[in-house]
Formats: structure tokens, sequence, C-alpha cells
């Protein structure tokens, strides 16, 4: 049995993750979810490092927003753990990629997740007043702010997976954006680093 190291979810939970990462595989040749050289490691390299994201969350969120879903990752990961824990967050992915999009949906319905996918820029999106925010391998911290500042609730979380050259994005960021941010290591790669981001104003 797979298991989730040092993330504590239900048998049900690891059930329905398995099940998304069969149809990963099955879809991945079509359409390109994922590298080719993760292909043999999904588990590891996509679906557990996407849940370790869900801890820095808050409890049963009223609105989650994942840009940039691409593969589901991690936006199909928290929507089925925020399932499996019975919580009633309402999840929206925006992917502007058609045939990516189909894929959110179809592999949403195939696991019996209720999500709303926007198969369009995060750019024009309608503003989303999310309470939580997540973006993987999506663009740098810069690029990202005005993203966030358009559709983070004035309360809401950025939750943010970066590799190695985290440390150079945030100075960067810094430059036109003043924003509070805690940093936590990932336990997937020693290198990578989780952002959780709040308070985002442009200087």
């Amino acid at each position: 049995m797979k298991t989730l190291t040092r993330i504590d979810v239900s048998r049900e939970t690891i059930d329905r993750l398995c099940k998304f990462e069969e149809i990963v595989l099955k879809w991945n040749p079509k359409i390109n979810l994922i590298a080719k050289s993760t292909i043999g490691d999904v588990w590891d390299r996509h679906i557990k490092d996407s849940a370790q994201l869900f801890q820095y969350a808050p409890v049963n969120v009223s609105r989650w927003l994942d840009i940039g879903s691409g593969g589901g990752f991690p936006g199909i990961v928290m929507a089925a753990m925020s399932a499996g824990l019975g919580y009633n967050t309402e999840f929206t992915f925006v992917e502007s990629d058609q045939r990516k999009s189909t894929f959110l949906r179809a592999a949403a319905r195939e696991l019996e997740l209720k999500v709303i996918v926007l198969a369009e820029r995060v750019e024009e999106t309608e503003a989303q007043n999310a309470d939580v925010i997540t973006a993987r391998a999506l663009k740098s911290v810069s690029e990202l702010m005005p993203m966030l500042d358009r559709h983070l609730a004035a309360d809401g979380i950025a939750i943010l997976p970066k590799g190695r050259t985290f440390a150079d994005e945030i100075p960067a960021a810094r430059k036109n954006w003043r924003f509070d941010m805690a940093e936590h290591a990932s336990i997937t790669d020693a290198n990578a680093r989780i952002l959780i981001v709040k308070d985002i104003a442009s200087d």
C-alpha cells in the first residue's frame, strides 16, 4: 500500500490518490501532463509533493483557487484530501490549455470531486476572492504576485511550492511588492521550500 510519509490521511483518500495516479498515466501520452522523466515516480514527485501543501491551509476554507492547474498538481490532490475530511471547500482550477482543462474535468468526475474548471488565462479571470491560492511550477514569485493580488481575499494566503531558485525569487519580488512570508522545508526535496504568502500590496 502506498503512503504519504508524515501526512495523515484516510485509506479512502490514499485509494483516491492512487486512482488519480492511474488517470494521469493514462492521459499523459496524449497531452503530456508530466515530464517523461517523472513517469516512473508519479507518487513521490507529484502526488506526495503536492499533498504536503495541505497542512498549511486553514481548516475547511470556503474558496480554494489553484492557478495553472495543468496535470492536477496540486489542485486535484488538494480537492481529494479536502473531500476525504468531509470539508465543503469550493475548488476552482484555472487552466488556459483546453486539453488540460478537459483532463481536469474528466479526472474530477472520475474521482467524484466537485470542482470548477475555468479554461481561461488567470490574468483575465474574474477576481475569485479566494481564501487559499496554490500554484505549482507555474511562474516566479514576481510573476505570481499580480495574480495573487487580483484573486486573493483580504485575509487569504497563497501556498507556493518553489524549487532551488526560491532564494533569488524573493528579493526580486520585493522590489515591487510588499508581503508577509513564511518559509517551510519540503519533505520531498531538500533544496525546495514551501512559501506561505499573505498581506500582498504593490509598491
